[in-house]
């Protein structure tokens, strides 16, 4: 397992400093609650929906707040996904909508604490084998028909939320200021944090000192938790290149321009991007996903269409990637000899997931209240991720509004065990058909530590 070194001797000197502990006591009362939170964990996970189309998760969700004594509002950035599902697709497809859930406790003064928990599933078929399988087929918010999977853990993240909202309505007596827990909605298509933000999250409602999210992964052993202070996961772009030709017959290329000998021009002048024009210290990734060109052996056709992911940390990074993108495309056609009404367009997707940058004091503080918890060989750091996830936009929408979000291990830990020895393979992980946390360990050990990283942010009684 990895360890950062650093980050170990200073959780080590907060917690001789006396951080606080309320182990015992909760580590029974998440045992004891842990039957209820297995079958809501299975209820989400059998019923998933896609992204934007959440109504029930949250619904389900309110009717589980609501009798803890929170303050429950629904349907937060309604108008915004609606308006985003209409200039995408043209029309509205039935049941798409904003399905953000907000859910507010006040218990005296004291900092406003905000949690946060994912709702939407993958366009997946799940090939798990459980007994609470999903069996879903639903249509998308683009319209397409998929089935549906809860491959990614928001299941588990949902019930881990209402896991904690439990424990912390529980322990009133032990805490003081404000609850705040949100539902967000499509999260997999990097749009529901911005759509909640966009509908007023921070001007409706208390508006958080502290943002706080888990993330179940498939990396990690069930039962322990990582984290990574600083830059987390990555700013993450989809680029389209449309390159233009002149087509011909294959027999005669000396007639035409041939967009794939451009475009494959293109993919390998991309790889300079990173290793010769970005500071090595710095990180980037453009990749290449796709490439369709031409329908015949024979025939040179006139386009070409290049699909490219571009992650980085630092917004500077960000912008050299994308700006070098563009001129090497440009590049690569003139240098065949197309005139300027042929250049390739390239296409930045407007609607991007930025960087999460996970606030080094608040990680600190509430990994250290964790460890306190669950002990110290269980709470580990974890170098960043080039991943994405749009629990960035929390902390990018204010930037006095620090943000941490830490991983919960999903997977049996014999299992990585014998894989990281060469004795086994991988086993399956976030996205994958076969992906399923192994429940017990992972949904106690995503509660308590929620519920303990909540207890050190807000105000004691």
């Amino acid at each position: 397992m990895l360890r950062n070194l650093l980050a170990s001797a200073a959780a080590s000197t907060l917690l001789l400093a006396g951080a606080p502990s309320f182990a015992a006591d909760l580590k029974s009362a998440v045992a004891d609650d842990y039957d209820y939170i297995f079958e809501l964990y299975k209820h989400f996970h059998a019923n998933p929906e896609l992204s934007f189309k959440e109504s029930q998760s949250a619904e389900r969700m309110k009717a589980e707040l609501e009798p803890l004594g929170f303050s429950v509002t629904t349907g937060i950035g309604d108008d915004w996904a609606k308006e985003k599902a209409r200039a995408d697709n043209g029309d509205l497809i039935d049941g798409v909508g904003g399905y953000g859930l907000v859910a507010v406790m006040e218990n005296g003064e004291g900092p406003t604490v905000m949690l946060r928990a994912d709702m939407d599933a993958l366009p997946l078929q799940e090939r798990t084998g459980l007994p609470y399988a999903s069996t879903v087929t639903a249509i998308d918010y683009r319209g397409q028909e998929a089935p549906v999977m809860h491959a990614c853990a928001h299941d588990s993240h949902m019930a881990i939320l209402i896991g904690a909202a439990r424990r912390l309505a529980e322990m009133k007596d032990q805490w003081s200021g404000t609850l705040v827990l949100i539902g967000q909605p499509a999260e997999e298509v990097g749009l529901g944090a911005i759509a909640m933000l966009e509908d007023g999250l921070y001007e409706r409602f208390p508006k958080p000192d502290y943002v706080l999210a888990t993330h179940t992964s498939g990396w990690d052993s069930a039962g322990d938790v990582t984290y990574t202070a600083g830059y987390a996961l990555a700013n993450v772009d989809s680029v389209d290149i449309y390159v233009k030709g002149v087509g011909a017959h294959g027999s005669a290329p000396q007639f035409g321009k041939d967009p794939i000998v451009i475009s494959s021009q293109i993919v390998n002048a991309l790889q300079t991007l990173v290793s010769r024009e970005l500071d090595p210290l710095k990180s980037g990734v453009v990749t290449v996903g796709a490439f369709q060109a031409g329908y015949k052996h024979n025939i040179i056709p006139d386009a070409a269409h290049l699909q490219i992911t571009v992650r980085s940390y630092e917004d500077d990074v960000r912008e050299k990637l994308l700006t070098g993108i563009k001129r090497i495309a440009e590049a690569q056609a003139r240098s065949a000899g197309l005139p300027d009404d042929l250049m390739p367009e390239v296409v930045i997707e407007d609607t991007y997931t930025p960087s999460t940058y996970n606030n080094p004091e608040m990680t600190e503080r509430v990994m250290t209240a964790i460890s306190a918890e669950l002990g110290e060989k269980r709470v580990y750091a974890r170098p960043p991720s080039m991943g994405g996830e749009d629990f960035s936009r929390y902390g990018r929408a204010d930037a006095d509004v620090p943000t941490v979000i830490f991983w919960t291990g999903g997977v049996d830990p014999a299992a990585m065990k014998a894989a990281r020895e060469g004795k086994g393979p991988l086993p399956p992980a976030n996205h994958s058909p076969f992906f399923a946390p192994v429940p017990e360990p992972t949904l106690k050990t995503g509660v308590h530590a929620m519920t303990a990283g909540a207890l050190e942010l807000l105000g004691e009684k």
